[in-house]
């Protein structure tokens, strides 16, 4: 048994059984990765993949629970790695971060010009993508650290922890009608053209949950992930905006006005996550601790280590 077979049974598993994807993901060939499947099958006397032919279909019942154990063997194995690098004192190496655009262009800049400075060598790879994009990402060890609004609670491999809270704000144009409005309703709202974030994003299912429960019908003519794209449109007339409270800047967001929407739309809560069972670097939790200082590393250890 080698680490070989264990990732390529892994990494088989993720990729719905496509060994072309399997062996370019592990920089090996298609038979090579059937091979290390074969011995690895041939050495425990179990069959882990269904077949039909020579294709993979699926995972038998005991292969589900062999999965289990390979995935904790590599995670553990990862861990000794970066154990090792702790204890030998190098603060160097490479922290990746997974987050949505909005947390990435308007929460994290602050964060991480101090981490910079406090970790001159280490280099922060910083990925932007959708919420279950991330969550993926730091499940599959691609990602050390995941940061976005929606989504990463529901997945029980990984621990997520409540950074910090903030509300909607409503985007118009100088001199929009809405500015006659105080305060502003939903039915008000939805008398225009409304711009907003892609449903997934950033606090969209409290838009949406606020109309609904309110009975009020929306045309919503455009959505994007990113709150400067939202806000572009916003200023071509094309709609009125609902964006993030942190990505509106009254100094360089010239010839916008944001309007208060705390009353209109639930609070939202931003979230961290990491992968369950993962050991992190100290400079990673020096991350975490800049990001959201409430946040304590005995108390991130001690959810890491739990059972899910």
């Amino acid at each position: 048994m080698n680490f070989q077979q264990l990732r390529s049974i892994r990494e088989t598993a993720r990729r719905g059984y496509n060994l072309t994807e399997v062996a370019n993901a592990l920089f090996t060939s298609q038979p090579g990765v059937s091979r290390q499947i074969r011995e690895l099958e041939d050495e425990l006397g179990v069959v882990i993949f269904e077949r039909n032919g020579k294709r993979l279909t699926g995972m038998t019942e005991p292969g589900k629970g062999i999965l289990k154990i390979i995935d904790r063997l590599l995670v553990e194995a990862e861990n000794l790695q970066q154990a090792s690098m702790d204890y030998a004192g190098q603060n160097s190496g490479t922290l990746t971060i997974a987050a949505t655009h909005t947390q990435a262009r308007y929460a994290l800049p602050k964060v991480v010009q101090s981490f910079r400075h406090d970790f001159p060598d280490v280099r922060i790879a910083l990925q932007q993508s959708a919420p279950d994009h991330i969550a993926e990402w730091v499940l599959s060890g691609k990602a050390d650290i995941g940061i976005a609004t929606e989504g990463l609670s529901q997945f029980p491999d990984l621990v997520s922890f409540p950074c910090y809270r903030w509300s909607h704000l409503i985007v118009v144009p100088d001199g929009h009608p809405l500015l006659a409005h105080s305060p502003i309703r939903l039915e008000d709202l939805a008398a225009f053209p409304l711009i907003t974030y892609d449903v997934g994003f950033t606090g969209r299912g409290h838009i949406d949950a606020a109309f609904a429960q309110a009975g009020v019908k929306t045309d919503i003519v455009l959505t994007a992930m990113d709150s400067d794209v939202i806000k572009q449109y916003v200023s071509l007339g094309l709609g009125v905006g609902i964006v993030a409270s942190m990505a509106f800047d009254h100094g360089r967001d010239k010839g916008l006005r944001a309007v208060e929407a705390s009353h209109l739309f639930a609070p939202n809560v931003t979230r961290l996550a990491v992968r369950r069972g993962a050991y992190l670097r100290a400079y990673a939790y020096h991350f975490i601790s800049q990001f959201a200082p409430e946040l304590k590393r005995a108390d991130i250890e001690a959810a890491i280590g739990a059972e899910g």
